[in-house]
């Protein structure tokens, strides 16, 4: 037993991660449903996940690019799930490139105090030039631009929702005072990027602040998770190179006036059977039917060329210049030299899983896995992504979660209401 207990986001795929799982004759889900999220969210509540996790996307289905429909609005969807759930804690992706502070502080405390305190906000810079021309620009601003601009624009947005002290909204009925104006500040920001006078025109949420995710591996996404975040996503594929990120994170993370090191959740997709057969079953059938050409595409984007004029059967080539997510393409390039991959099998594995680690196995061997990361300090937790739905959640609550139960690795009921104490967070000041 060990007071040091595991943390669970479950990644909401309506359809599941692999790209042939919705098409399996017992696939269930459909990415417009809201009834289907909420079924989702309840099972993750049930498994005493710390979070419920929407990641967006703002560029629609392009031809031979991307089939996937974007699903429901994140910040839109959270409102319905916090209506229909009591504990798990409910994270929005939303992107600092186009939004503007005012609008996201207000939306996230309104969430906040919707939900009594369960709400993240995992913050990310957008990384395709097509997500910047629904937005009347013609490309992105550089990478290191993206994250200054971000680290402002999470600024602008504390000042905000510190821009009202405890007790300011009255609502005294003897005195007639709805709000003490004293207790409520402008921030007057005039910064590189922002110019935001203030205050927010909602008073201080439950938990002062949404807990604050960032996914990014980069050095300036490693900088951004260091000197802001509370938990980082990232993506790595070996305990190894888990362990390096911690240090990494952690070194970017010194000297940080609250003094808090960020929870470290890599991205799992695991492929759950009752015996270790029937997980390579499982998983055989969902590879054997991978669309080898799609996933060249998705590779081609992520390297920023073409790539289909390549043998699939040869090695796979460098990448481009403009890679689309710097983390995830060299994580991709280092497994396919450690393994010889061919072009062909570099694209089976990235469209299986998006570049993040898959585990296929009998219920035991799951937890074997995750706890060897848990315990090796590579991970403070696991961003859960299901590979086909909804057995990819419904099996890890039911036969997963059980063990690590069993083990002390993790929790038999929730012991707080919000988000912040799921993950063992101070309140900030």
């Amino acid at each position: 037993m060990t007071d040091r207990q595991m943390h669970f986001g479950l990644f909401h795929l309506p359809l599941g991660r692999h790209p042939y799982a919705w098409r399996r004759d017992d696939a269930e889900g459909h990415p417009e449903d809201l009834a289907w999220a909420i079924r989702t969210a309840q099972k993750a509540e049930e498994g005493l996940f710390d979070a419920f996790f929407l990641a967006d996307n703002l560029v629609g289905p392009v031809l031979d690019e991307q089939g996937r429909p974007g699903g429901f609005e994140p910040l839109t969807l959270l409102g319905a799930i916090a209506a229909t759930t009591s504990r798990i804690g409910l994270v929005a992706t939303v992107s600092t490139s186009f939004s503007e502070p005012l609008n996201i502080a207000r939306m996230f405390a309104s969430l906040d105090h919707m939900s009594g305190g369960r709400v993240g906000w995992n913050v990310v810079t957008s990384q395709s030039d097509r997500a910047a021309q629904n937005f009347g620009w013609d490309k992105l601003e550089d990478h290191a631009t993206r994250y200054a601009r971000a680290a402002e624009y999470i600024a602008v947005c504390r000042a905000l929702w510190h821009s009202w002290e405890p007790g300011a909204l009255a609502l005294d009925k003897a005195s007639g005072t709805m709000v003490d104006r004293h207790r409520v500040h402008d921030i007057n920001h005039a910064g590189q990027f922002y110019k935001v006078r203030g205050p927010l025109n909602l008073s201080r949420m439950p938990q002062v602040e949404p807990v604050i995710f960032q996914a990014g591996s980069s050095g300036d996404g490693i900088g951004l998770a260091g000197s802001v975040a509370d938990v980082a996503f990232t993506a790595q594929d070996s305990i190894a190179d888990g362990l390096a990120f911690r240090d990494a994170l952690y070194k970017a993370a010194a000297g940080r006036a609250d003094g808090h090191l960020p929870l470290i959740m890599p991205g799992v997709m695991p492929i759950v059977g009752r015996t270790n057969a029937e997980a390579r079953e499982k998983f055989a059938l969902l590879q054997d039917n991978t669309d080898i050409a799609a996933g060249i595409r998705q590779l081609s984007g992520r390297w920023g060329y073409d790539l289909s004029t390549y043998d699939p059967e040869g090695p796979v080539p460098e990448p481009g210049p403009n890679v689309h997510g710097q983390s995830r393409v060299q994580m991709l390039l280092q497994k396919s030299r450690e393994e010889n991959y061919r072009l062909r099998d570099l694209a089976a594995l990235a469209i299986a899983s998006h570049g993040h680690r898959i585990v296929v196995g009998a219920p035991d061997e799951i937890a074997d896995d995750l706890e060897k990361w848990f315990t090796s300090g590579a991970a403070d937790g696991f961003n859960i992504i299901p590979a086909s739905m909804p057995d990819g959640v419904d099996d890890f609550v039911d036969l997963v979660v059980p063990v690590l139960q069993e083990r002390g690795l993790y929790r038999k009921s929730y012991t707080g209401k919000t988000l912040r104490a799921h993950l063992g967070l101070k309140t900030p000041e």
